[in-house]
């Protein structure tokens, strides 16, 4: 028997690769005979460049930049020839800033237009850069303030590897969405709407790009929209774009069941993150869903999961549920409840 592990990762808690292997740990007890196969996955956020330069051969730069609130980080990007790979998360993400500190209103994109920069100067002239995990809701407004950035960008190819569908503005677009994950309140998203609708409405007249409802323009609050307007970026669906960087559906062609998972999983893993896009790619292998938290449990077995499986009890607080060990643990007991339950 063959099992396919292909879990995102538990954001500010385990990466990808350290989801399946605490997950292929729980089924090498409970059923040693299942043969493994481990693929840790992105849909672009924090960890893809990691993913994707060990996949192809590549080496990691570290640099110093500018950090979502202001201070200096040290940013990261793969290097696989002429080729960066890069990560906006490991310049402007969340993990950066402290829950008590997230604010929105103040978080800057900055560090992607210096880390970019770097990149270019280096000698790369083919981006591949991931979209998701951002502290930001600038609409790129922080990464196009860095000198030189127009000038260097002409002439490189840029790909952007996008999380989520979801447009620039409007209910499902990048403040309403997903600045309240951000540290942003109900007054806050109003006002995050507001400068978008300027910062959107300011691309327009100076690009001729209308990024107001344009699909994936709101990826990583907004950063979509100004890659694809100021850059002349392509803007990729960035799971199925990973997905066939690591020959995805070569390893499922022989695979009895596949496994995927995130940190939560809810309506929104349903546009565009990875649990979704290994359901489309699954070639009917049945998927089973293995997530920190499950929310809209009907959607998500509507959309066409085999099972879905809450690895965090409800009596463990989110503050105790994201230390690392205690995740494994957790991750480690689902996999043997999915051996006995669903294998037998």
């Amino acid at each position: 028997m063959k099992i396919v592990v292909a879990p995102d990762s538990y954001k500010e808690c385990l990466s990808a690769g350290e989801v399946a292997s605490a997950i292929a740990s729980g089924i090498a007890s409970a059923y040693p005979e299942a043969v493994v196969s481990e693929i840790p996955l992105s849909d672009g956020g924090e960890g893809m460049a990691a993913i994707l330069t060990e996949r192809l051969g590549g080496e990691m730069v570290k640099i110093p930049v500018t950090g979502p609130m202001g201070g200096v980080v040290e940013a990261y990007y793969g290097r696989i020839g002429d080729t960066a790979v890069m990560d906006v998360a490991s310049a402007c993400g969340l993990q950066l800033v402290p829950p008590a500190d997230r604010n929105p209103l103040v978080a800057t994109s900055k560090g992607v237009g210096e880390l970019i920069k770097a990149a270019i100067r280096s000698g790369c002239d083919d981006l591949i850069i991931g979209l998701g995990g951002s502290a930001t809701c600038d609409g790129g407004e922080g990464m196009m303030t860095v000198p030189g950035i127009l000038e260097l960008a002409r002439g490189v190819n840029i790909r952007v590897f996008c999380d989520v569908d979801n447009p620039f503005l409007g209910p499902n677009g990048a403040a309403r969405v997903f600045a309240p994950q951000k540290g942003a309140d109900s007054q806050m998203v109003e006002e995050l709407e507001r400068r978008m609708k300027i910062r959107a409405e300011l691309i327009r007249s100076l690009t001729g790009v209308d990024v107001a409802e344009m699909p994936r323009t709101g990826a990583a609050g907004g950063l979509g929209g100004a890659f694809h307007a100021y850059l002349g970026a392509e803007l990729l669906s960035g799971i199925d774009a990973v997905l066939d960087v690591v020959g995805f559906d070569q390893e499922v062609i022989d695979a009895d069941y596949i496994i995927t998972g995130e940190g939560t999983s809810d309506k929104q893993t349903l546009s565009g993150k990875v649990p979704m896009g290994v359901l489309r790619r699954s070639d009917s292998v049945p998927v089973f869903l293995l997530s920190g938290r499950i929310r809209d449990a009907e959607c998500l077995r509507e959309a066409g999961f085999a099972g879905l499986s809450q690895v965090t009890p409800d009596s463990i607080p989110a503050s105790e549920a994201i230390k690392p060990d205690v995740a494994k643990g957790n991750l480690f007991c689902a996999a043997v409840r999915f051996c006995d339950e669903v294998i037998g």
